[in-house]
């Protein structure tokens, strides 16, 4: 029994010494590039009530909440994404608001699921969101900040993948889809499973130019010129408006000087069934999985009684830092830390110079000679 007390559950552990110290510089020099756009602190529960994430919501799915009961019965779960608190407090305390309002955050989360493959079921996440503004603009803003925080933290090899589901609904649309279907052709298509996705169309009986399509979505990516190849495939209006959108948000984009960061991605499809239309990626090489994972999600709101457009972004810290150590990316500002040593003879002596340095700004340990 006292050899388990020593360890920590499956999928979380601790962090301590020059790792914990690279950790906050890097959540601070984020901070800093996220509050310079205005955005201003907000801090939500770690637990909320269950409905807040909901399967209605379109949040993470229940099999993988952390829940519990509070003394009145009511069903409580860890938080596994930010978003829709963020969402459910500004609609509570900003009803009336009808100017944009500007949000970011850091905080850990917290994911139930068997399915590690080397995934933290606990990990610490920093972001933003704009919640009152459905600009083309807005879009630009969050995907440039995203950018730019990335690189002020101190990685300089990325890429930010940019989507628009709305590209993806107008096929499904047209292909006559019903909105159960679509989720489910979703699933497969984000999990890899084409040919349970091609299984799926193939059963409702898809016309086959349809059917097409949505299996090849997934090729649509590249460069902007990819846009153009996008567009001349599509043949619904609202998969061009889709088109239309990405390439303002494009020329902003060039605006902010951030393109060389950018490429687009048709089929990019996310497991958060809120995000309503431009979504966005950030990776790097070194990790797996996103590092940044962001969109527009203008209907989550009015769930919670705020009808109002809203865009955001979150960073998982632990995948940035983890990314950054394996292209040894330099974090600096670690702090060194002066050791004095002192005996019971000196000790006065020595406490007198530690405070002197400590006042000036330095950081001393005080350490008895053995």
């Amino acid at each position: 029994m006292s050899k388990k007390l020593v360890h920590t559950p499956e999928g979380v552990r601790d962090i301590y010494g020059n790792e914990m110290a690279k950790k906050s510089i890097v959540e601070r020099l984020l901070h800093e590039k996220i509050r310079g756009y205005g955005y201003r602190d907000i801090q939500t529960p770690t637990f909320e009530f269950f409905d807040v994430f909901s399967r209605e919501v379109g949040t993470t799915p229940s099999k993988e909440l952390y829940k519990f009961f509070d003394k009145e019965g009511n069903t409580l779960v860890l938080r596994p994404d930010f978003t829709p608190s963020i969402a459910r407090c500004a609609a509570k305390y900003f009803m009336e608001e009808n100017v944009p309002i500007r949000f970011c955050y850091q905080g850990n989360t917290f994911t139930n699921t068997s399915e590690l493959q080397g995934k933290l079921k606990e990990v610490t996440q920093m972001g933003a969101e704009l919640i009152g503004d459905g600009s083309v603009q807005a879009d630009a803003e969050m995907i440039a900040m995203a950018i730019e925080a990335l690189y002020h933290a101190g990685l300089s090899d990325f890429q930010i993948s940019i989507g628009n589901l709305e590209y993806f609904k107008g096929i499904c649309a047209e292909a006559g889809l019903d909105e159960e279907t679509e989720l489910e052709l979703r699933d497969y298509i984000s999990g890899k499973n084409y040919f349970g996705a091609e299984e799926l169309l193939e059963g409702i009986h898809v016309k086959q130019k349809d059917k097409e399509l949505l299996l090849k979505v997934s090729d649509l990516f590249g460069t902007a010129a990819i846009l153009k190849d996008a567009r001349k495939a599509a043949s619904n209006e609202r998969s061009k408006r889709a088109i239309d959108r990405l390439e303002k948000v494009y020329q902003v984009l060039c605006d902010y000087g951030v393109e060389k960061y950018v490429s687009f991605d048709l089929g990019m499809l996310s497991k958060y069934n809120y995000y309503t239309g431009i979504i966005f990626k950030g990776y790097t090489y070194g990790v797996g999985d996103a590092i940044l994972k962001g969109g527009r999600y203008d209907g989550l709101l009015r769930r919670f009684g705020k009808d109002t457009a809203a865009i955001g972004f979150v960073i998982v810290v632990d995948d940035l830092l983890w990314a950054m150590d394996r292209q040894n990316a330099v974090i600096s500002g670690i702090d060194d830390i002066v050791k004095l040593y002192y005996s019971d003879a000196d000790f006065h002596d020595r406490l007198h110079e530690a405070r002197q340095m400590r006042a000036a700004g330095k950081i001393v340990e005080l350490i008895p000679v053995q």
